[in-house]
């Protein structure tokens, strides 16, 4: 467990090495998108307040007060949590495209500087997917994934104050289907999921080294006449490929 704090809190900190100054805008997104998601419960307060104030005048309902301002009142704090996530993507945003474009500026010029023939072993392909589409998860990272988590950390301690505010009894027995989703997603998530998108980015990567070396191939082809399948290690590629997303889709 202390190996994988370690190694979490180095990548981060790498990450945040390719930031720069930009760094703090992406602390400030974790905050925004926990005080939005904070926030965001407060209609759900309004909503109740009105329900009270209905019930309590029943049968007469035209002497409940404060309908209006009780359900603008909502609107309006569904609006500022909006707003607020807004500004949190905003800063996620600029930071992790800063991040992805200097890191895709340092690898360049680190690849510049080896020998031609390093490319013979890992191909062409296999090297633009590393530069290009796995720079590109750091954004997806950086700029979604950990604000959403921020929120999803702040919305159970809001929760939990809502049912002190209503009705407690009522408030656990809501929780029972956040139980049921938690089981959910920890079946379709962990060490297993782990290694099953280990096994899709290996299928991707080498499907994509191989388009390229096909592409560059595609002459040859026509020259001598040779059949499409005479590139049979792209074609088993793109069936290694075939067979793992099927699966996962299942």
């Amino acid at each position: 467990m202390k190996d994988e704090t370690k190694s979490k809190e180095s990548s981060m900190s790498k990450l945040f090495a390719y930031a720069g100054s930009y760094k703090y805008l992406t602390i400030a997104s974790w905050i925004l998108s926990a005080v939005s998601a904070l926030i965001a419960l407060l209609p759900f307060y309004y909503i109740w307040r009105i329900m009270q104030e209905v019930v309590n005048a029943a049968p007469d309902y035209e002497n409940a007060k404060n309908l209006s301002g009780l359900g603008w009142s909502a609107v309006g704090f569904a609006v500022l949590a909006m707003a607020i996530y807004i500004g949190a993507l905003f800063c996620s945003h600029i930071a992790a495209f800063h991040v992805q474009a200097n890191m895709r500026s340092t690898l360049m010029k680190h690849i510049l500087t080896l020998p031609m023939g390093f490319m013979d072993s890992d191909g062409s392909g296999k090297i633009r997917k590393i530069v290009n589409e796995s720079t590109a998860a750091t954004e997806t990272y950086l700029a979604h994934q950990l604000p959403d988590k921020a929120g999803a950390v702040a919305t159970p301690a809001g929760l939990l104050l809502l049912l002190v505010v209503f009705d407690w009894k009522l408030g656990l027995l809501s929780l029972v289907p956040v139980l049921f989703a938690f089981v959910i997603m920890g079946a379709m998530t962990g060490s297993r999921m782990k290694q099953k998108m280990e096994e899709y980015q290996n299928a991707l990567e080498e499907m994509s080294n191989e388009a390229v070396e096909y592409v560059r191939g595609i002459p040859v082809v026509k020259t001598f006449g040779q059949p499409v399948f005479s590139f049979k290690r792209f074609r088993d590629a793109i069936k290694k490929y075939e067979k793992w997303t099927i699966v996962y889709t299942k």
